[in-house]
């Protein structure tokens, strides 16, 4: 009898055991999960007093904070004054420096009152070496005046989107009514990296400007790190004053998704900027919610030899999405009730929009897949008249 109990004993000590060790191996495995899934989802740590990350083609905000506050942005507003030279200027044009421009505080590419230099290397003097007196003669050569100019970036910077904005000045030195928003920021450069030639102007490193009789030799470096520094970094621009503190844009194109980082007042802008980048860039990845050509049904056809037209998607579309994000993004189909007839292939009959959220953050034209003659007595008559000959 002692002997079953004893043996008994053994047993249940055994299954203790066992529930013991499946228990702790149970919990290990849940913490393993938990820190991976905390290190997958973890938000950056920033520094910054505000900051926005941003998809270019689309505008999506991806991660914010203090993203609406009025904040002086220092060099990073000669995006905008890139951004519009190139719009409204030829950049083999030869300007010549006005004397507003010269001995301007801060840095400079220092150029000399009645220097020629064309508006290319002007612009190359503004992005890589951030010359405030590269900005002051952009702006009297494209605007009349430093006033004028900032007219024109008060105005752009409404048809953007980039409401909270208000410039003064081409370069950025202090004023108490010159600011941005971190949000509004993202999107001005969002709207410039659109742009083919300021991409390459960003994304130059270092270049030497032309010497001749009326400009000496200047070697240009690029202090936007990113360049050096970062996996698919291709522009945009530093900032810093006193009053701003550091500011940076900084954009990195990888996969077809191009983000944008930025940072107002933020100490370790390179660095936070990094690490807005890396978040985007694992969580979000362009996913293609249309294809080019995608068949979307048939359409009416007024007077028509027949009474249908196949329609159809005219372009790709494609979203910074989170995977699971895939299955929530919304379509808007506007179409005309029907078209009359002749119909050609190609003709825009109506419009697709994407939603998600609330947002609407694409839009692409819905066309016509094939021609619809119309059915005149003309027409008619050709057929009879073919159908007989052949």
């Amino acid at each position: 009898m002692v002997k079953k109990r004893r043996n008994a004993n053994v047993e249940i000590s055994r299954e203790k055991r066992w529930k013991k060790w499946i228990c702790s191996l149970s919990l290990l495995l849940f913490i393993v999960v938990c820190t991976i899934s905390g290190r997958a989802y973890a938000l950056p740590d920033i520094h910054a007093q505000a900051y926005a990350l941003v998809e270019a083609s689309t505008g999506r905000i991806l991660l914010q904070s203090n993203a609406g506050e009025h904040l002086p942005m220092a060099s990073t507003t000669k995006i905008m004054t890139c951004i519009l030279a190139i719009e409204n200027g030829n950049l083999d044009t030869i300007v010549q420096v006005p004397d507003e421009a010269v001995g301007i505080e801060g840095s400079s590419i220092y150029l000399q009152y009645g220097e020629t230099i064309s508006l290319r290397e002007l612009l190359y003097g503004l992005m890589l070496a951030s010359g405030n007196d590269a900005a002051v003669t952009i702006a009297v050569h494209i605007a009349g005046s430093i006033e004028a100019f900032a007219e024109m970036m008060n105005q752009k910077s409404v048809e953007i989107g980039a409401v909270d904005t208000h410039f003064v000045t081409p370069n950025g030195l202090p004023d108490e009514n010159h600011y941005t928003t971190a949000r509004d920021l993202a999107l001005i450069s969002a709207y410039a990296m659109q742009n083919e030639t300021f991409r390459q102007i960003v994304g130059t490193s270092s270049m030497d400007l032309t010497q001749d009789d009326d400009s000496p030799a200047r070697y240009l470096r690029s202090k936007n790190k990113i360049l050096y520094q970062y996996d698919g970094g291709n522009g945009i621009k530093t900032g810093y004053t006193k009053a701003a503190g550091k500011c940076l844009s900084a954009g990195a194109l990888r996969e077809n998704m191009q983000l944008i980082a930025v940072v107002l007042n933020d100490g370790n802008m390179f660095e936070d900027c990094y690490k807005l980048l890396d978040y985007g860039f694992e969580q979000y990845s362009m996913q293609n919610v249309a294809q080019q050509g995608e068949e979307l049904g048939v359409l009416g056809v007024q007077n028509g030899v027949v009474d249908q037209v196949k329609i159809a998607v005219n372009e790709e579309i494609a979203l910074p999405l989170q995977p699971e994000e895939y299955k929530i993004v919304k379509r808007k189909i506007n179409l005309v009730s029907q078209v009359q007839a002749p119909v050609y292939c190609g003709m825009v009959v109506g419009s697709v929009e994407f939603w998600l959220e609330g947002t609407l953050y694409a839009a692409a034209d819905i066309v016509a897949t094939q021609d619809v003659a119309e059915n005149t007595y003309e027409y008619n008559l050709s057929k009879i008249i073919e159908k007989w000959v052949g």
